[in-house]
């Protein structure tokens, strides 16, 4: 690339501008340090008056815990080391009252949502999952239920032989909250079809979180990557997050991580910390229209989780109570909420809870009296 060329682009960033694909497969071929801070110009763009009390800039965490209500599941994913079929010994399906004992113990540590994901069960009917979502709103009224993926949804509408719409529209009146990212990968079917061939394709993930938005609920995006998809299918990936958001406006974050090889079916070389940094990067300056990147710890480990607050990152994710997809597939980081603080307070940010929706719940130390 250029100087000139690569002046022009740095140019659009610092004016807030919107760039191409074109320009950011240029960008991805900057040197890192130089790519690490137009990323963080552009966070500050998004986040001008992201600051604390006494001057410090905020980075945001939330205290939750993940629940797979079932490891289940019929789709058989090459770079999943969760599921498990039924005829597999150590199957299970969780009852309300097993997730509850889980949510108890959240509600003691200050936590304010759960991660609900499970696999692709084929027996579970609707009834079990209404009950679950009503047993948890009532039981619990202070937790957010943050669950089930696209992929999930579409086998929910096959299974029911239901609409999307209305499998959606059910589970938000028996107390679904937000919908999590998951089952995004790459959101490009050439690749989809080589590591998940039986889950949802990239239009199917996409319509499930249009109708989703429309019809009030909040989610998360997602890209993992560093396995068949090439830089520019990644690319493709961002692209198609970035439009559907210009649309609806409901994404409230984007997390990317790294494709974690071990336990599991599908073989690549998995990709190093450099290469996350540079997507996460290169996603913060190309997506302007959501608003939050999460560092991905859980992946990365708290030493690049907390470096990633200097490549476009303004959030630290979860506490991550409990964890059992990706450690499945040999990570297994982990970090109580006073660790996560001081990562945080170690690179000069003011580290403060926040809810789903990106509300801060705690107060600022330098407010109080």
């Amino acid at each position: 690339m250029t100087q000139t060329r690569t002046s022009e682009i740095e140019g659009k960033i610092a004016d807030g501008l919107r760039i191409s694909q074109e320009e950011a497969r240029l960008l991805y071929d900057l040197p890192l340090p130089e790519l690490g801070a137009l990323a963080d110009d552009r966070r500050r763009q998004i986040h001008a008056s992201h600051h604390a009390g006494r001057g410090n800039e905020i980075v945001s965490y939330i205290v939750d815990r993940n629940i797979n209500y079932t490891n289940v599941c019929n789709v058989y994913c090459k770079f999943c080391a969760f599921y498990r079929t039924e005829k597999d010994a150590d199957h299970y399906v969780l009852t309300p009252d097993q997730i509850s004992e889980k949510i108890v113990e959240l509600e003691s540590i200050g936590g304010t949502q759960i991660l609900m994901q499970g696999g692709h069960h084929p027996k579970l009917k609707i009834d079990y999952y209404l009950d679950l979502l009503q047993h948890i709103r009532q039981k619990h009224p202070t937790i957010n239920i943050h669950g089930f993926s696209p992929p999930e949804f579409n086998h929910f509408a096959e299974v029911f032989n239901m609409s999307l719409e209305e499998v959606i529209t059910r589970f938000k009146e028996a107390g679904l909250g937000s919908i999590p990212g998951g089952g995004g990968e790459i959101l490009v079917d050439r690749v989809r079809d080589k590591i998940s061939p039986l889950k949802c394709n990239s239009d199917q993930w996409l319509e499930v979180m249009r109708i989703a938005h429309r019809l009030g609920l909040n989610s998360s995006a997602t890209m993992m990557f560093g396995h068949v998809e090439t830089v520019e299918e990644r690319l493709q990936h961002l692209q198609r997050l970035r439009d559907l958001q210009d649309e609806t406006n409901g994404f409230t974050a984007f997390i990317c991580w790294t494709f974690q090889p071990d336990h599991t079916v599908l073989k690549a070389d998995p990709v190093g910390a450099h290469e996350y940094l540079r997507m996460q990067a290169l996603s913060r300056i190309f997506l302007d229209n959501i608003p939050n990147i999460q560092s991905s710890w859980v992946t990365q480990g708290p030493k690049i989780g907390q470096i990633a607050l200097e490549y476009g990152a303004n959030d630290f994710g979860s506490i991550m109570m409990e964890e059992n997809v990706v450690s499945s597939a040999g990570t297994s980081f982990r970090l109580s909420i006073q660790e996560m603080r001081r990562l945080i307070e170690e690179i000069g940010y003011e580290p403060r809870q926040r809810n789903n929706w990106y509300q801060l719940l705690d107060q600022s130390p330098s407010l109080a009296f």
